[in-house]
């Protein structure tokens, strides 16, 4: 299992909030926690920081070899779930940090499946036989516009209200994490990243500096790319290749 990854602050924006960890665990088991924060000048780069470090840390420390799907289910779960708890806390204790959040994407790889838990609108992604498979569905407005047909998923790329989104780590008490697991192939390529890559790199882009770059300049491409097309926010990525 390969890891690569890449975060940049883009072209607009004057520090970089977004966030992320990877790492190994005996067995060839890989992870990564990717998270892009909000709110004030320093509360979107706290609430970011702090949850990957939690889940990061949680996962660490509570994976353990030959668990069941369910048990990888609930250990992410219960690792975004105390991230969630703490960066309330901090955000209620706080006034300068008063509303802050984050999103949150994590991924864990063992076996040829990868076990997901997402909350807010920084996705997962597969890449297999040729084929962009978006693995996320995003807790934003303009997604939700969309399965009410209210507007198609080409003007969901550019609306006024993209940015909004409906779930997020640290804003409430408690959080509704979703999750899914995918199997992993040979060959395919998991991809986690924040809105900073998806807003500015279509899916037909994304295919093309995969397949035209080896696996190791796939982070930097894809960043580079996404600065190329305007670099309005934040960027990170995080390929898993098996």
């Amino acid at each position: 299992m390969r890891i690569v990854s890449k975060t940049d602050i883009g072209k607009k924006r004057n520090s970089n909030q977004d966030s992320y960890l990877t790492g190994e665990l005996p067995g060839g088991v890989t992870w990564a926690v990717v998270c892009d924060g909000m709110g004030g000048a320093a509360g979107g780069n706290v609430a970011s920081s702090n949850a990957v470090q939690i889940i990061s840390n949680r996962i660490s420390t509570n994976y353990r070899d030959g668990m069941s799907p369910l048990s990888i289910k609930n250990m992410l779960i219960s690792a975004i779930t105390a991230a969630n708890i703490t960066v309330y806390d901090m955000s209620r204790a706080n006034d300068e940090l008063d509303g802050m959040g984050t999103t949150v994407v994590c991924a864990l790889v063992c076996d040829e499946v990868a076990y997901i838990a997402h909350a807010g609108d920084s996705r997962a992604y597969a890449i297999s036989n040729n084929n962009v498979y978006q693995l996320t569905r995003d807790h934003s407005v303009v997604q939700e516009m969309v399965e009410m047909g209210t507007i198609t998923a080409d003007q969901a790329k550019k609306h006024p209200r993209r940015n909004i989104i409906t779930r997020a780590l640290g804003v409430e008490p408690e959080l509704k994490i979703d999750y899914c697991e995918y199997d992993f192939g040979e060959n395919d390529i998991l991809l986690l990243c924040t809105d900073g890559l998806t807003n500015f790199v279509d899916d037909k882009e994304l295919m093309n500096i995969i397949e035209n770059n080896t696996y190791y300049e796939i982070a930097d491409k894809l960043v580079e790319s996404a600065n190329s097309n305007g670099g309005g926010d934040n960027i990170t990525v995080v390929a898993i290749a098996n």
